[in-house]
């Protein structure tokens, strides 16, 4: 005598798998795109940080050197003859593309780019101010075109904390990171619990789409690149 399932257990079978893969797949993809997104992220800041140091150490100024915004003349500047962040980013970012406003950039549906932030919309920044320069991987660097009126340098005795919470004379000094490039969802990284304030160091994000997205704004200042949010603060601390 043959043993076999009947067609009723292989089709309840079939069933419970899939209610499973619909439950785990969302959550997978999730952690995926967290873990992505973290790495994209620490990256991006590391590469910044780095052409900061590397233009300190062949042309003996940093960020805390710029002394004049980068113009109509941006992608041509060098460390030699302007003292811009087009310049360092010139000399020092290889294989990057430049663009005179980040809406430049197009999606490819054909689209100009743009993001979702509160944080660079409150302070009146969008990508038509915004010069840009897109990575070797698809990493979108934006830069404010104000950057070189004020000195992006802190005072003695000055916190960072203090800066970003009042901007100061930091606010031209501004950027944001786009992990994800031109893709979608191209929207600032949220506190899923706790504050947005930098001062309370409370921010959690979750890796759920909601809260762990592409958007990580930033401020530029001396020898260093630093996140400007909690919520970016906490992404580069727990980012392995």
């Amino acid at each position: 005598m043959r043993k076999a399932f009947t067609l009723a257990e292989v089709l309840i079978t079939l069933g419970i798998i899939g209610v499973v893969a619909a439950m785990t797949i969302p959550n997978l993809i999730s952690n995926i795109n967290g873990a992505k997104y973290r790495n994209q992220f620490k990256k991006a800041m590391s590469t910044l940080s780095q052409a900061a140091r590397m233009n300190q150490a062949q042309f003996e100024w940093d960020y805390a050197g710029i002394s004049s915004t980068c113009g109509n003349n941006a992608q041509t500047q060098t460390p030699e003859t302007h003292s811009t962040v087009c310049a360092i980013f010139n000399a020092n970012l290889t294989g990057a593309t430049f663009y005179n406003s980040a809406s430049d950039i197009k999606t490819k549906d054909g689209t100009a780019y743009s993001i979702t932030s509160n944080y660079a919309s409150s302070r009146g920044f969008n990508p038509s101010n915004m010069h840009a320069y897109q990575l070797a991987d698809g990493t979108i660097i934006a830069i404010s075109k104000s950057m070189g009126l004020q000195p992006c340098t802190l005072d003695i005795g000055k916190r960072l904390e203090d800066s970003y919470s009042t901007d100061g004379n930091m606010r031209w000094c501004f950027g944001w990171i786009d992990v994800n490039g031109t893709a979608l969802p191209n929207k600032e990284v949220n506190c899923t619990s706790g504050s947005n304030s930098v001062l309370q160091n409370t921010c959690i994000v979750k890796n759920n789409v909601k809260d762990l997205t592409d958007i990580f704004p930033i401020r530029l200042h001396d020898g260093i690149v630093e996140p400007v949010t909690a919520a970016g603060r906490y992404i580069l601390k727990t980012a392995k």
